[in-house]
């Protein structure tokens, strides 16, 4: 059985395939289970391989596989310097006859993935969220650092204004377009580039307890503006714990209102994406424009 597909151009990947490549590749590993993870990327397709393994394919032909922050073995170096745990890569596959990419064996992070609306210790997180985005703003790593491919805010322009219009009935539109006018107004982003993970989804935040135990997913990751990752303020927080995460991010006025704009931006495409695709992508999209809108009905009620 093939897994969802979320692309125009799709591999077809199943547990077949992935156990195939272990075998031809890791025979070590070739007497373990394969089997599918519950909730899948966009991107990758991952299996389980036994019990502290997993197996990440890209779903897409020709897209660089698993990204240079995993493959050139740049995203050990960063773990060191960041206070959660972080992929660790056990085994680098290669392209075979019946699949064309790069991929990779992990190691299996044990925790629970974070749910927006569902956060067991939403201030602890978010205190954690915050650590992790300090400490990830301050790595130097510049000579091994790829540019992010998150760009300018502007460059956003005409699709978020674009899919403000597909949503038209289903969200208020008025303020959603105010919203992104006054950031097209913001300064941008002028200080050093700083190391970013840009997906800071609620998909991508493993947690134990309550707490932040590991962020995953950095095939994106390099230099860029740290708005980018204050996303995750309305993708997966509330706003009961958004001022104490801005006040420990110490970002500015500006950033802050850039990543807000980012995250309106994300969502609205998310919203029109998954909603046939995959529900929960769907719900965190309508969940982050909620809570985007929810905040500025606050701003304009002071």
């Amino acid at each position: 059985m093939f897994t969802q597909k979320f692309q125009a151009v799709e591999i077809d990947i199943s547990a077949g395939l992935a156990a195939r490549l272990i075998a031809e590749q890791f025979p070590q590993w070739a007497g373990l289970s394969v089997r599918p993870v519950a909730t899948q990327g966009t991107w990758c397709v991952n299996y389980r391989l036994g019990d502290d393994l997993v197996i990440r394919l890209p779903r897409v032909p020709g897209e660089g596989g698993l990204g240079p922050i995993l493959e050139q073995g740049i995203l050990p170096r960063l773990a060191q310097f960041l206070p959660v745990e972080v992929p660790e890569l056990a085994g680098l596959g290669q392209p075979a006859a019946d699949y064309p990419n790069t991929w990779g064996v992990l190691r299996w992070i044990d925790g629970d993935v974070a749910v927006e609306g569902q956060l067991a210790a939403p201030s602890l997180l978010a205190a954690d969220l915050a650590g992790f985005l300090q400490a990830l703003w301050s790595v130097h790593l510049p000579d091994e650092a790829p540019s992010s491919p998150a760009g300018p805010l502007s460059a956003l322009h005409d699709f978020t204004l674009g899919a403000i219009e597909d949503a038209r009935g289903m969200i208020d539109t008025d303020a959603a377009t105010t919203i992104w006018d006054q950031a097209m107004h913001l300064p941008a982003w002028d200080g050093p580039e700083v190391w970013i993970h840009t997906d800071l989804m609620p998909g991508n935040l493993i947690t134990r307890n309550g707490r932040l135990a590991a962020v995953i997913d950095f095939d994106s990751a390099g230099l860029g503006d740290p708005s980018r990752d204050l996303i995750v303020a309305w993708m997966a927080l509330p706003a009961s714990a958004r001022p104490a995460f801005r006040r420990a991010t110490g970002v500015d006025h500006a950033t802050w209102l850039r990543g807000q704009a980012r995250a309106l931006s994300l969502a609205l495409g998310h919203l029109h994406y998954y909603k046939q695709l995959n529900p929960v992508m769907y719900d965190n999209a309508a969940y982050t424009i909620r809570e985007v809108l929810g905040d500025y009905y606050a701003s304009h009620q002071q």
